[in-house]
């Protein structure tokens, strides 16, 4: 059997799944309607439970590329969806000081459980109108200029900083290049691996090259259960490697970009549990997931020295990639 059919029947048999999740799923939401009588309390918890044991089974056995395009949802929370259940007394800061403020990435100061914190994020958009002010979640050199501002002034007071990950790439747009995407990028992966203060990274979605690199040099790297992080993106490199950009499903397995793989290999060194059936099916409980994991980890954090978290977050960062060959 061919790649294309390969794909094509394991493309096929996720669609199957899914329908028929999505009929039961139907089923139940008929039979609320004549929740009251016992015939259809028991017929609504039965199917109840047989929906919740599809989901399981569904979401436990998601290739590379089913959790990509889970992480690619656009009902996913972002980052304008977690902050109020995060943080409170949440002021925005705009612009870089230099050229203009960039609404593909969200910057400002917060409270997390009483802490003052600094909170920097990509933010997609969720209908076409706000994608196309968010620029799809990809940021230009001034969106990375005004993140390194915030997190500098974050420093200056002592406050952590929890930054949120979520974006296809930086904009690759000319207007970007001749502003300096390349260097704004570079400035910030230096100036974040000497912050003196904790640094949180939590990949929400998909985290795409430098563009998520950029705000994702941190102490503590998190990432969501169907999550990715990649160099490039699946269609990317399938269309670079075969020149065919509909073997994105066979380049994301050979990748390793999903949330297990990337803690095997120590890209990241959390990954945050979601609800079952992905963070688009209870927002609330994706935050509740979230808010254990960095309330945790900032309180691990707090009691180390500075100069020892500043140290351990450059030799993380420099040991990424290295791999030996030891021979017998």
């Amino acid at each position: 059997m061919s790649v294309k059919e390969k794909k094509k029947t394991a493309d096929t048999v996720a669609e199957a799944r899914q329908r028929e999740l999505e009929k039961l799923e139907k089923e139940v939401d008929d039979l609320k309607l004549l929740a009251g009588t016992e015939d259809a309390d028991a017929e609504l918890e039965r199917l109840r439970q047989q929906v919740a044991e599809l989901r399981r089974e569904f979401y436990n056995h998601l290739g590379p590329w089913q959790r990509a395009q889970i992480a690619r949802h656009p009902q996913r929370p972002y980052l304008t969806d977690y902050i109020p259940l995060l943080f409170t007394d949440f002021v925005e800061l705009h612009g870089d000081r230099a050229f203009g403020d960039d609404r593909a990435l969200i910057a400002g100061l917060a409270k997390f459980k009483g802490r003052a914190v600094a909170v920097i994020g990509q933010q997609k958009g969720r209908d076409t109108k706000q994608r196309v002010i968010r620029n799809f979640g990809q940021p230009k050199p001034e969106g990375y200029r005004k993140a390194l501002r915030v997190m500098q002034l974050a420093a200056k007071f002592g406050r952590p900083i929890l930054t949120f990950v979520d974006t296809p790439g930086a904009y690759p747009g000319i207007d970007a290049e001749e502003r300096g995407q390349g260097e704004a990028i570079a400035r910030n992966l230096r100036e974040m691996a000497r912050l003196p203060v904790p640094v949180i990274v939590t990949v929400t979605g998909e985290g795409g090259s430098g563009g998520a690199l950029a705000i994702a040099v941190g102490d503590r790297v998190n990432i969501l259960e169907n999550g990715f992080y990649s160099v490039i993106s699946p269609e990317g490199c399938a269309s670079i490697i075969w020149r065919d950009s509909a073997k994105a499903e066979t380049a994301a397995e050979a990748m390793k970009i999903t949330a297990t793989d990337l803690k095997e290999l120590g890209i990241v060194d959390e990954i945050v549990k979601e609800p079952e059936g992905g963070a688009h099916t209870d927002l609330e409980a994706a935050a509740q997931f979230l808010d254990e994991v960095l309330d945790r980890q900032l309180v691990e954090l707090a009691s180390e020295p500075i100069k020892a978290l500043v140290d351990a977050r450059y030799k993380k960062f420099r040991q990424m990639g290295q791999f030996f060959d030891i021979q017998a």
